[in-house]
């Protein structure tokens, strides 16, 4: 298995320079509020309330004063203490950051901790000449690096604005976001990527390139296709039915929204309210919602008849949009929306069958991700936190649900790590965890594996002894969203699709009126023919103009139509990648796109 980021040594770096900074910030804001403080996937970050407000331009003072401190090398040492020890320690007015004047948040934390659980806190302390002692507290489980003379390379990357708890009736604070590596070379690498990353943004390509826009009168986190964009769902939906075509999975289709019964027996109501839009009562009272989730009406269609142990495995497939409530804040152009798009399957399979089945999705997966050129990717197995009460079912099915992956991970020969918690409520899952061009990692296909729904909806089929069975559910989804999923392409290509993909393959380039006719000719012929994707710019330019605006656009091939093209019949060709790959036939082009498509 591969090591967890929570089990790395980069992980507690970042997570004592989270406590670095806020020690920063108390010696130079005094009265400033500490919350929390953790790692997260690429640095760290920390709530404060400040005494009065702080700017970007602030950030260069705090991170000045972090390094001041990682070179006093500071011990980083664990203390557990009782409850009683915890509250006088957060109400110490003698060591910075803490005391009754600051401690709101720290004793709301300590408060929502269960009895029982240790209580720890990590210090920080050095003494000066003068042999003075100097600390700084946190209450925190850690855990940690030993000294702060470890957290030499470190950057603080800008501030936002966070609920106290994320709860938007809270107190708004002030979230600082940094990072910190164990090089000089892994951060300033990290920090290019990040430039370069800024030219690859899928919200200005996404603009610049026609693929999608936003409205206001629409409303937040809610695209809108245009042409071009809509062209390259289609290209994607078309691919992946193909594929599941040539594996057995039957179409089905079903509405925007359902009665909230519905959900009520799946569970949604009750598990994933906060992700749910308002509810809606029609002029009879029923109350309706719109859907969060495909499963519940996939799980419908299966229970509309009796099935027989012969009818499964039953897959069926459906490019369905679904709608989440996130935070306006949390919206991220169309990687985070709150109308999107899943590639979304159920099976309906028997126990027997439930190993083959999950090893062909696996198969469906990685077919799809090397289709897109996605082949960096590592496994994560979510499994269920045993001290949470969020999951549904009987232990004995999740232990069943996870042993059924792991094993099927074994038998493909995929490495993965475990990730307790990041189960679904209802089952187990395996996503696929893809690195990008920038070594960005991005969640995106998913497979689970579900006793539960089955048993919730009372799902049967008559087995060979003539007695009703529960059948076992996979859910699946390889693009895990179309939305995602392109904003990932868009950013992956810096909006320079593979031919294949491109909304727009080939623009013919008329140099003058009269060979406008000869110009739609082969644009015709290339898409009736060879089914092509190819446009005229026949607009009264320049040459010049029209070849670099439509390079601009990651247009692959462009056909430059003259004179002498029309007397010799032949056309000039330009490449995206090569340039001016000078005169040739048609048929010739063709014979180059082909091991393209």
């Amino acid at each position: 298995m591969q090591e967890r980021y929570e089990d790395s040594y980069l992980y507690r770096l970042r997570h004592s320079a989270a406590h670095l900074m806020a020690q920063a910030v108390t010696e130079l804001y005094p009265g400033a509020k500490l919350s929390i403080g953790p790692p997260v996937e690429n640095g760290f970050y920390y709530d404060i309330d400040f005494p009065t407000p702080i700017a970007e331009s602030d950030l260069a003072l705090i991170e000045g004063k972090m390094k001041e401190l990682c070179k006093l090398d500071q011990r980083i040492e664990r203390m557990e203490v009782s409850r009683e020890e915890a509250r006088k320690l957060i109400l110490d007015d003698t060591i910075p950051g803490m005391g009754e004047a600051v401690a709101e948040y720290k004793l709301q934390l300590l408060d929502a901790i269960p009895e029982g659980e240790t209580l720890s806190f990590y210090n920080q302390q050095r003494t000066d000449r003068e042999g003075t002692l100097h600390r700084f507290l946190d209450l925190c489980r850690g855990p940690h690096v030993d000294s702060t003379k470890e957290i030499k390379h470190v950057k603080l990357m800008s501030i936002a604005g966070a609920y106290w708890r994320g709860n938007v009736k809270n107190k708004q604070l002030t979230r600082i976001y940094g990072t910190a590596f164990e090089s000089k070379e892994d951060l300033e690498g990290y920090l290019e990527r990040l430039e370069e990353a800024k030219r690859r943004d899928h919200r200005i390509l996404g603009k610049e390139l026609g693929l999608f826009m936003f409205s206001a009168r629409v409303g937040t986190g809610l695209p809108l296709w245009l042409p071009k964009g809509a062209q390259l769902r289609m290209t994607m939906t078309d691919f992946l039915n193909h594929e599941q075509m040539k594996r057995g999975y039957k179409p089905v289709a079903t509405p925007h929204l359902a009665n909230v019964k519905l959900f009520e027996v799946s569970g949604h109501v009750y598990n994933y309210r906060e992700k749910m839009f308002p509810f809606m009562e029609d002029d009879e009272k029923e109350t309706y919602v719109l859907k969060p989730m495909n499963c519940p009406f996939h799980i419908e269609i299966y229970r509309s008849q009796m099935r027989s142990y012969r009818d499964l495995p039953i897959r069926y497939a459906e490019v369905a949009t679904v709608y989440r409530y996130e935070q306006s804040g949390e919206v991220t152009g169309i990687l985070r929306a709150r109308g999107f798009t899943q590639d979304d399957a159920h099976l309906f399979v028997r126990p027997d069958q439930l190993l083959e089945e999950f090893l062909g999705v696996v198969d469906l997966m990685q077919t799809v991700l090397k289709k897109l050129g996605l082949t960096d990717f590592r496994a994560r197995v979510g499994t269920k936190d045993p001290s949470s009460d969020k999951y549904i079912g009987h232990d004995e099915n999740w232990e069943a649900a996870t042993k059924a992956i792991m094993d099927a991970c074994d038998q493909k020969g995929l490495e993965y790590e475990v990730s307790p918690g990041d189960a679904a409520f209802y089952g187990p899952k395996l996503d696929l965890v893809i690195k990008d061009a920038l070594g960005r990692e991005w969640q995106m296909g998913t497979v689970q594996v579900d006793y539960n729904l089955p048993e919730r909806f009372e799902l049967e089929y008559i087995a060979e002894d003539g007695k009703p069975h529960r059948p076992i559910m996979i859910h699946r989804a390889p693009f895990g969203s179309l939305e995602r999923m392109i904003g990932l392409l868009t950013e992956q290509y810096a909006g320079a699709f593979p031919f294949w993909l491109s909304p727009v393959q080939i623009v013919v380039l008329p140099i003058a009126d009269r060979h406008n006719e000869k110009a739609h000719e082969i644009a015709s012929q290339l898409m009736e023919e060879h089914g092509y994707r190819v446009e005229v710019d026949d607009r009264r330019e320049t040459l010049g103009k029209k070849i670099r605006e439509n390079q601009l656009q990651k247009v692959p091939f462009m056909i430059v139509l003259g004179d002498r093209d029309l007397e010799n019949g032949s056309i000039g060709v330009r490449s995206r990648e090569d340039g001016d790959l000078g005169s040739m036939s048609l048929a010739d082009l063709v014979a180059k796109l082909k091991p393209l498509e």
